[in-house]
């Protein structure tokens, strides 16, 4: 029977029930139980499946769950190989999403109503004679019930489950690092309540299950609550959240896409939702989940690939690159964003707890962008973490920070009227004139303020940024695998059908007092070009009108060939 995708579903009971897809992934939840600590940390990007797991994980221990234990759970891993302690445990879940951080008083204000709410659900699901004390805080609200717990329900116990522990916390730091300090100091509320949650581990706390995106308050909050185990990069739980490959293609087959259209779609999301990898020594690479339901559904429900690639709601929980770079100190700062979006990769070790009490400088902007989804580990050197931007879609957004950046240094700004010429310039024409004359305005004006010390790959860069807010008309492939060569650039049509022109560049660059060698450079670029153009990879594409582009400090010399 065929079964609808899950997409935007993160309630398990009600996937399950509706006859939606479950991506197996219980057999984590065995794992999980054979690790010494009970009181679990687990960090992932936004939108890797967080919040659906700690659903499966509240419908498996949940002591009133028993009798639908096989409905929920018979076409399972875990339902086939059952551990002791299913169904055993009284829930109490929390989800700090969604907090008013405007202000300090509207964020504790936030945290107390979402304590208070989830404390209600439990009280009332399990039958728990409590009061909520409107005076109490929400650590004193908190430990009155693990007291009342333990005179009503003397032989039991509570799992406590929380999703997105940090998401009041990121918003905090990006913008407000004072209040942030305030809630997760020694004295502060938020520290507070997990000294409280710690002390129910004494008497009715059995287990803990938390999920976030970032160890943001971990160091803060260390002495309160130092008994979690993080095994975010541990090797055996890479795949725990997110896609693997197969798990794609069974979600294919799943929906009865045909050979031919599968191998169509695959490569599309290979390159903008794969290449995550957590853990050092881990083997398989995992594609963002959301974005993969996302575009699955919209291809079956359209009859053909969505016009955006990313959700709009997954576009926003990922636009926030610009607040967390702002608050990094450190003097590599633009070095490590140029290296990164040119697909360089940094060799960092990667910071288990932060502690923005004594600064966020490089190391800990490099290790905040590995959490966030912006950087995963591509290898290791000597041991060490190498990080590169993981796929298409991280490095679009780079690009749209990256040109932010410089406008507004500049106080330049493309106008929509811009981009129109360039989009029409190229589809029909096959001409780069606008995104020249853009591209060199941009040039000149970092020039003559002395921005940048211009090279290769900073023009690269800006035409990248430039051309990636073409994206609804053409796929734009930086490096593109040729024969294992590397085109510059490849602006492939995302339209095949209305006959639009594709296009080939390669860039190179001279520095000042080079001019000279302007022929000779013009040269080495023809002959890449004539090179690549032999493959059949290049044959195969139609309408390619291809050039060379050299920049000479802020002059642009454009030839094109054949």
């Amino acid at each position: 029977m065929l079964k609808r995708l899950p997409n935007g579903i993160s309630n398990y009971e009600k996937l399950i029930e509706d006859g939606y897809y479950y991506v197996d992934k219980t057999m984590y939840i065995e794992k999980l139980e054979l690790l010494s600590n009970p009181t679990i940390m687990f960090l992932r990007p936004r939108k890797f499946g967080k919040t659906l797991f700690t659903s499966v994980l509240e419908n498996y221990y949940d002591v009133l769950k028993s009798d639908k234990f096989e409905e929920l759970f018979g076409g399972t891993y875990i339902g086939k190989n059952p551990t002791k302690i299913k169904n055993s445990y009284h829930i109490l879940k929390f989800n700090f999403s969604g907090i008013n951080t405007e202000t300090e008083e509207t964020t504790m204000k936030g945290f107390k109503n979402s304590v208070v709410e989830s404390i209600k659900l439990f009280v009332g699901r399990y039958n728990i004679d409590f009061y909520i004390n409107p005076e109490q805080e929400s650590e004193e609200i908190l430990d009155s019930l693990f007291t009342a717990f333990s005179l009503q329900k003397a032989s039991e116990k509570i799992y406590a489950i929380i999703d997105e522990y940090d998401h009041f916390a990121n918003e905090l730091l990006s913008f407000n690092t004072k209040q942030f300090k305030n809630l997760v100091s020694k004295n502060g509320r938020v520290r507070k309540w997990y000294e409280i949650l710690k002390k129910g581990t004494e008497t009715v706390v059995d287990r803990i299950f938390i999920t976030g995106v970032a160890p943001i308050t971990l160091d803060s909050l260390t002495s309160g609550f130092n008994i979690s185990k993080d095994i975010t990069r541990d090797e055996r739980f890479n795949e725990m959240f997110g896609f693997t490959r197969q798990e794609v293609i069974d979600l294919m087959n799943i929906q009865n896409l045909s050979k031919e259209e599968q191998e169509k779609i695959l490569p599309i999301m290979k390159e903008n939702y794969d290449g995550y990898r957590f853990a050092l020594n881990a083997k398989e690479k995992m594609y963002n989940s959301n974005m993969c339901l996302y575009l699955l559904s919209d291809y079956i429900g359209l009859g053909r690939m969505p016009e955006s690639l990313i959700d709009v709601n997954i576009a926003s929980d990922y636009s926030k690159l610009s607040k967390m770079i702002s608050i990094c100190k450190g003097e590599q700062k633009k070095s490590i964003m140029e290296k990164t979006i040119s697909g360089e990769g940094i060799v960092s070790e990667i910071i288990e707890k932060f502690n923005p009490e004594i600064g966020f400088g490089d190391q800990e902007l490099i290790s905040m962008l590995f959490y966030l989804g912006y950087l995963t580990i591509s290898g290791d050197r000597l041991g060490r973490p190498e990080l590169k931007i993981p796929n298409k879609i991280m490095k679009q957004l780079y690009a749209e920070y990256f040109l932010e950046s410089v406008d507004k240094d500049l106080s330049l700004r493309i106008s929509q009227d811009d981009y129109t010429i360039m989009a029409e310039e190229l589809a029909y024409e096959g001409r780069i004139d606008k995104i020249v004359e853009v591209l060199t305005n941009y040039l000149n004006n970092l020039s003559n303020r002395d921005y940048q010390k211009f090279d290769e790959k900073y023009v690269k860069i800006l035409f990248y940024s430039i051309v990636m807010n073409l994206k609804s008309v053409y796929w734009v492939k930086s490096e593109f695998e040729v024969n294992r060569e590397y085109p510059d650039l490849l602006l492939i049509p995302r339209d095949l059908d209305k006959g639009y022109k594709s296009i080939m560049i390669e860039f190179k660059y001279l520095k000042k007092g080079e001019e000279n060698n302007l022929a000779e450079k013009q040269k080495q670029a023809k002959e890449q070009i004539e090179r690549y153009s032999q493959y059949d990879e290049m044959q195969d594409i139609e309408n390619l009108h291809k050039y060379t582009v050299v920049a000479v400090v802020d002059e642009i010399y454009v030839e094109k060939i054949g």
